[in-house]
């Protein structure tokens, strides 16, 4: 028997200083039985970076085709690709035809380090490639905060990145820019 996938409900209260955005997002993300926690707060996280009223979530896992995230244009033309990860080289160039922002929020510790190393080069190629490295450390709190229901006020500011929970808790992460002109 097949396994299904696990609804998470999200509630995002965005404010970004950086982009002079603000709004609340209810969001429902359906989590691939083979999707880690990680990867799917790093799909969260993804959101409250780039956050639009266009902004939405790929299939999955399950259609190699989609991004993990995209916005698109009222004419449905791609606006901004995002991968999560290490996506394969070939991938990124497809991504960058089609999109007029790309964008990989890598991640994986020493895994992230080394595709970066082999791919750096090649991908200095695509002037519409934005490369954000989140830190392992900053990412593992908040994987800690997994949960089938979340709620975050998000803050960002120069690049910053805070998560704050009803609790008072909170997360902070700052997304390192490799390449692209801005770290969000």
């Amino acid at each position: 028997m097949a396994l299904k996938a696990t609804v998470v409900r999200a509630e995002l209260q965005i404010s970004d200083m950086d982009r002079h955005y603000y709004a609340t997002h209810p969001l429902t993300l359906a989590q691939h039985p083979s999707e880690t926690d990680e990867r799917l707060m790093v799909r969260l996280l993804a959101f409250a970076l780039y956050a639009d009223e266009r902004l939405e979530f790929g299939r999955g896992l399950s259609n190699d085709e989609d991004p993990d995230l995209w916005q698109r244009d009222y004419t449905g033309q791609v606006e901004r690709w995002i991968d999560l990860g290490q996506p394969d080289e070939s991938r990124v160039r497809k991504a960058c035809g089609r999109a007029r922002e790309v964008v990989v929020l890598n991640y994986g510790g020493r895994a992230a380090d080394l595709w970066w190393e082999k791919n750096a080069r090649t991908l200095a190629r695509h002037e519409n490639l934005v490369v954000l490295d989140l830190p392992q450390a900053q990412l593992e709190a908040l994987v800690a905060r997994y949960a089938r229901g979340l709620r975050f006020t998000v803050m960002i500011q120069d690049g910053e990145v805070r998560l704050l929970e009803a609790d008072g808790s909170e997360v902070v992460l700052q997304p390192v820019a490799r390449m692209g002109a801005q770290a969000a």
